[in-house]
């Protein structure tokens, strides 16, 4: 998280005091996930699909504001606004200019980053810590609204990589933070149920989804994703799942049922230690449970 890349232009201003909508999308590009080796072309797909998201959000009001990040193994980088200068970008005829800008800008940002990638290692997708990067770009737009502007900020993650329980803590601090600067986390499952992130859309009260079938995506996010939190109340949407609650130990970086918890740091263990581990309290072994000896019958 130390190299953080912000886009390079200049902070979007909200100059109007209507209700503007911020949608940011964070694409999961990571080449380890199960979808991308069976099938490489379903990369494709994702990217078309997210951008005729965005294009469809900026078409349902002037006002609204747009981000795409692209969730790598190593990186988080944002591909629209890209961290270089706009690209210098030709109108095509019967296409909406901003919307060839959205198109051409993410699939040039987000083709330079996979080829950047050269590493065969695999590695686990750096989620949370692209949370924390649009909600840091979140605050930073919500700092030059004026006064009476109202902005919804939603995030929408799209990624079908398992759920990663040595990220636990780093996800609850996004999710949390998220809950505290009213940020709605939306969750777009393309491979399995990931169950952190099923925490985090209850923690915010977004929307989790896990796509049947990954022909239909398109349609799906439309459908579920595309409709802003205030007007979700109104439609048929796909009940809720049952969320799975449960805690990642600090000690294994696994989900367990019952575990020790510190009660001066609540690290999570899933054995007994003496000494926490994160915060080094040291606690007293509990003795044995002694045994009463049982009283003997006098024999008369």
């Amino acid at each position: 998280m130390n190299n953080i890349v912000l886009p390079s232009e200049k902070t979007p201003e909200i100059t109007s005091t209507d209700e503007t909508s911020l949608l940011v999308i964070i694409l999961d590009s990571n080449p380890s996930q199960k979808t991308l080796r069976d099938n490489p072309h379903v990369l494709t797909q994702c990217v078309d699909s997210v951008i005729a998201l965005a294009n469809s959000h900026l078409m349902q009001k002037a006002q609204n504001k747009l981000a795409i990040m692209a969730c790598h193994s190593k990186t988080s980088q944002f591909i629209y606004p890209g961290p270089e200068k706009p690209l210098d970008v030709r109108q095509i005829d019967g296409q909406y200019e901003a919307f060839t800008i959205v198109e051409k800008t993410t699939k040039h940002n987000l083709a330079k980053l996979l080829l950047s990638e050269n590493s065969t290692v695999i590695t686990e997708s750096l989620l949370a810590g692209a949370i924390a990067m649009a909600l840091c770009y979140i605050a930073r737009i919500q700092r030059t609204k004026p006064p009476g502007a109202k902005l919804n900020s939603r995030i929408l993650v799209v990624t079908g990589s398992g759920s990663s329980a040595s990220q636990y803590m780093n996800y609850m601090n996004v999710f949390f933070t998220a809950q505290k600067q009213n940020v709605v986390i939306d969750v777009c499952a393309l491979d399995q149920h990931l169950s952190l992130l099923q925490q985090g859309c209850d923690i915010t009260n977004g929307l989790y989804l896990k796509v049947p079938q990954l022909q239909g995506l398109l349609q799906y996010l439309l459908w579920v994703f595309l409709p802003e939190p205030p007007v979700r109340e109104k439609l048929v949407l796909p009940p809720p799942v049952k969320v799975d609650y449960r805690a990642a130990c600090f000690c294994h970086r696994e989900l367990i049922d019952t575990g020790y918890v510190c009660s001066v740091c609540l690290s999570i263990f899933c054995k007994f230690s003496p000494i926490c581990t994160t915060c080094h309290t040291v606690f007293k072994v509990p003795a044995p449970l002694t045994v009463k000896p049982k009283k003997k019958k006098i024999k008369i």
